[in-house]
C-alpha cells in the first residue's frame, strides 16, 4: 500500500451550497406552478384570461422548473459533493464550478421569463429557444470539465459507482441536447427544427425518454448509491450488481424511446423495438431498486425514527412500481388504453414526484445540516411532518390519475352496436372533473411538503455557518 505525500487541502463546498439552496427554493417555485395549472385544469376561468397565465404556456414553465430548476440543481449539488468525497481531491476549477452554478441559474431564469411571453419550440422538455440552448450547451460543457476533470485527479484507484451514474448523465444528455435541438434560427426567439415530420417526433422521443433514462433516472440513481450507504450507515449490498445494473441499463435505455410514439406515422418496426427493449428494461431497473433497499439488511429498524432515511427508501418503493408501470405502458395493446389519458400523467408524477422528489428531498435532508456545520435539521418533526404530507399526496395524486386514466380510455373506446360513439369526448372531460380535485389536492399536500422544507432549510443554514471539510494530507491508493 503506498500514500500520496500531498499537501492537506479543502473541498469546494461552497457551490454545493449553492445548489442545495436553489434545489430547495425552485422545488417550491416549481410545485406552485404544478399546482396552479392543475386548478385551472379543474377550473379552466383561473387563467383570468391573462394569455402569459394560460395553461399552454405555464404547463412548459411546471415541467421545465421540476425538471431542470429542481431537479438539475439537486444533481449538480450532490455529484459536485459526491465526487470530492469519493475522489479525496478538491474540484478541478473553482471558477468553472461557479460558472455552472451561475450559468445554470441564467437558464432558469431565461426559461421563467421567454415560456410564460409564448418563446418555445414546442418539443417536450426541450422548449426553450436556440439562444438559450446555445447558454445550456456552454454550462454543460463547463459542468462536464468540473466533475471528469475532478475524476481524473482522483487521488483513490476506484471510481464509486456513484460516478458512473452521475458521469454516464452528464454525457447522455449532452448528446441527446445537441441532436434534438438541431433548429435553424430565423429570429432572435425563433426557430425551426433541423428535422421534419416523423423524423423530427422520433428525434424528439428519443430525446424526450432518454431525458427520463438518463437524467431522471440515471443521475438520480448516483444519488442513491451515494446517499443511501451514508444515511444507513451500511455498505451498497451487492457492488457487482451495482456495476451489472449500471451496463444493463446504460445500454437498454437509449433504444425505448419509440414507445412514445405507438399508433402513429413511426414505421410499425420501430415501434416494436421500442417495446421490446421497454420491456427488458424492467430488469436492470428493478436491479438497483432491489441492491438500493437491500443495503437496509441490518438496519431496517432504523425506518422507525429515520424520517430522512424513509424519504430515500420510500422514493425507492416508487421507482420500483414506476419502472414496472412504463415497461407495461409500452405494450402496444396496454398501450391502446393508456395513450393520450391521464393514466400516463399518473405514471409520470409517481416517477417525478415519488422517485425524483423524494430522493433529492432525503439526499437534501442529509447534505444541509452538513453543509453549515449541524448535526441534524433545525426540526426533525418538521421532517417527519414533510415525509407524510409527501408521501400521502403523491398517493392521492397517482391514483385519481390512474382511476381518471382508465376511464378515459374506457369511454373513448366505448362503441353502440350501430359502430358510434357511446360518449362524447365532453362526457368523458365532466366524468374526469372530481379526478382532477383530487390531483388538486395531492399537489397542494406536495407542496405544503416543499414550504416546510424551505422554511426549515432557512432555518438550519441560518442557526449555522458555511464549513471547509479538510482532505486527508495521506490518501491511501493501491
Amino acid at each position: 500500500m503506498k500514500f500520496a505525500n500531498a499537501q492537506a487541502t479543502t473541498y469546494n463546498d461552497t457551490v454545493v451550497r449553492q445548489f442545495a439552496i436553489m434545489t430547495v427554493v425552485w422545488g417550491v417555485v416549481g410545485m406552485l406552478v404544478g399546482v396552479i395549472i392543475a386548478a385551472q385544469l379543474a377550473w379552466p376561468e383561473l387563467n383570468l384570461g391573462i394569455p402569459w397565465l394560460s395553461y399552454g404556456r405555464l404547463r412548459p414553465l411546471h415541467t421545465n422548473a421540476v425538471i431542470f430548476a429542481f431537479g438539475c440543481c439537486g444533481l449538480m449539488g450532490t455529484s459536485l459533493y459526491v465526487v470530492q468525497r469519493t475522489c479525496q481531491v478538491r474540484l478541478f476549477s473553482d471558477k468553472l464550478a461557479a460558472f455552472v452554478f451561475w450559468g445554470w441559474q441564467l437558464v432558469i431564469v431565461s426559461a421563467a421569463i421567454s415560456l410564460p411571453l409564448g418563446y418555445t419550440q414546442g418539443k417536450e422538455y426541450a422548449e426553450l429557444e436556440w439562444p438559450i440552448d446555445i447558454l445550456i450547451t456552454l454550462v454543460w460543457v463547463a459542468y462536464a470539465f468540473v466533475f471528469f476533470g475532478t475524476v481524473g485527479t482522483r487521488k483513490v484507484r476506484h471510481i464509486y459507482v456513484a460516478n458512473w451514474f452521475y458521469g454516464a448523465f452528464i454525457i447522455a444528455i449532452a448528446m441527446l441536447h445537441l441532436v434534438n435541438n438541431a433548429s435553424i434560427p430565423v429570429g432572435f426567439m425563433k426557430s425551426y427544427s433541423a428535422y421534419a415530420g416523423v423524423q423530427d417526433a422520433m428525434v424528439q422521443w428519443w430525446y424526450g425518454h432518454n431525458a427520463v433514462g438518463f437524467l431522471l433516472t440515471a443521475g438520480f440513481l448516483g444519488m442513491m448509491y451515494y446517499f443511501i450507504p451514508k444515511q444507513a450507515e451500511r455498505p451498497v449490498y451487492s457492488y457487482r450488481l451495482s456495476i451489472v445494473h449500471f451496463w444493463a441499463l446504460i445500454f437498454t435505455y437509449m433504444w425505448a424511446g419509440p414507445h412514445h410514439l405507438h399508433y402513429t406515422a413511426l414505421p410499425d418496426w420501430t415501434q416494436s423495438v421500442g417495446m421490446v427493449f421497454s420491456l427488458i428494461l424492467l430488469a436492470p431497473s428493478w436491479g438497483g431498486m432491489i441492491n438500493g433497499i437491500m443495503t437496509l439488511s441490518g438496519a431496517w429498524h432504523k425506518l422507525r425514527d429515520d424520517p430522512i432515511l424513509r424519504f430515500l427508501i420510500v422514493s425507492l418503493s416508487f421507482y420500483g412500481m414506476s419502472t414496472f408501470e412504463g415497461p407495461m405502458m409500452a405494450i402496444k395493446t396496454v398501450n391502446a388504453l393508456s395513450h393520450y389519458t391521464d393514466w400516463t400523467v399518473g405514471h409520470v408524477h409517481s416517477g417525478a414526484l415519488g422517485w425524483v422528489g423524494l430522493i433529492t428531498i432525503g439526499s437534501m435532508y442529509y447534505l444541509i445540516p452538513r453543509l453549515f456545520g449541524q448535526k441534524q435539521m433545525y426540526s426533525m418533526k418538521a421532517v417527519e411532518v414533510h415525509f407524510w404530507t409527501a408521501t400521502i399526496g403523491i398517493v392521492i395524486y397517482i391514483a385519481a390519475m390512474w382511476i381518471a386514466g382508465v376511464m378515459q380510455g374506457l369511454m373513448w373506446r366505448a362503441v353502440n352496436t350501430d359502430g358510434t360513439l357511446t360518449y362524447t369526448f365532453v362526457e368523458s372531460v365532466k366524468a374526469t372533473f372530481p379526478f382532477y380535485v383530487l390531483r388538486l389536492t395531492g399537489g397542494l399536500l406536495y407542496l405544503s411538503g416543499m414550504v416546510i422544507m424551505l422554511w426549515n432549510t432557512f432555518k438550519t443554514a441560518t442557526a449555522g455557518r458555511s464549513v471547509t471539510v479538510t482532505i486527508p494530507a495521506a490518501v491511501a491508493h493501491a
